[in-house]
């Protein structure tokens, strides 16, 4: 029996609150559980120094733990003024994530950018960022359709990820911080709605893991994807 009384294959509670800024072209309030992460989107009319004057935009997104995100104060990285790794590789999980749901083409010279804040963890907060993160871009890409500046809509594929673990010899979908600390093995998985692999990030934690159980976590992953999925379609048509 799982912490919370779920089944090994259940997703905890998904709500998004989209709109929940309305300072941002895109914004969502997303919470798995008592995980609950702010994601918005802004547009700037320019590109990184590597992309002028080809016609064609950039994605890329930023990751912080609030301080009061944790039951431990977590230090705000703009006091050190540096970006710890874990903070620089959840921001390109998210990035590259993201870019495989747009036709960056279809931008322009526009780049767009994607901030994920952690209001309250509670584990996955890197696959909750990516899932609210989609939503929150796909809320500003309407606007900018919407509003004449760009002609067609640059989304490609809609993208969702979750995390997945071996616990006690169990295969658990969707780790809590509880059962994530005691994982032998920890995976985040991100896919698009076809059912393509767009990032899968797996350690072994305690132990090495064996192809069944990675082919065993990859399904379950899958299946909560497809959930997740569809959970936005239902909160972006509300």
């Amino acid at each position: 029996m799982r912490s919370d009384g779920r089944a090994t294959d259940q997703l905890r509670s998904v709500n998004m609150e989209i709109g929940f800024s309305d300072t941002s072209p895109g914004s969502v309030l997303i919470e798995m559980g008592r995980t609950k992460v702010l994601c918005t989107a802004s547009i700037e009319d320019r590109v990184p120094p590597f992309l002028i004057g080809k016609n064609t935009g950039w994605l890329t997104a930023e990751y912080s733990m609030l301080p009061g995100s944790s039951n431990r104060r977590v230090a705000r990285e703009g006091a050190t003024g540096k970006v710890n790794s874990r903070t620089r590789e959840i921001q390109r999980l998210i990035g590259r994530s993201l870019r495989a749901a747009v036709d960056l083409d279809k931008l322009g010279e526009r780049t767009i950018y994607l901030d994920c804040d952690v209001l309250q963890a509670d584990g996955g907060t890197r696959t909750a960022s990516i899932t609210g993160a989609f939503v929150a871009l796909k809320v500003a890409v309407e606007s900018l359709v919407e509003n004449g500046v760009i002609s067609t809509d640059p989304i490609v594929l809609p993208v969702a990820a979750v995390s997945v673990g071996v616990v006690d010899d169990n295969v658990l979908l969707d780790l809590c911080y509880e059962e994530d600390v005691r994982a032998a093995t920890d995976m985040n998985v991100a896919m698009d709605n076809a059912g393509g692999f767009i990032e899968i990030q797996g350690t072994g934690e305690a132990r090495s893991f064996s192809r069944k159980e990675t082919e065993e976590m990859l399904d379950v992953a899958s299946k909560g994807i497809e959930q997740l999925l569809k959970a936005q379609t239902q909160f972006l048509n509300m």
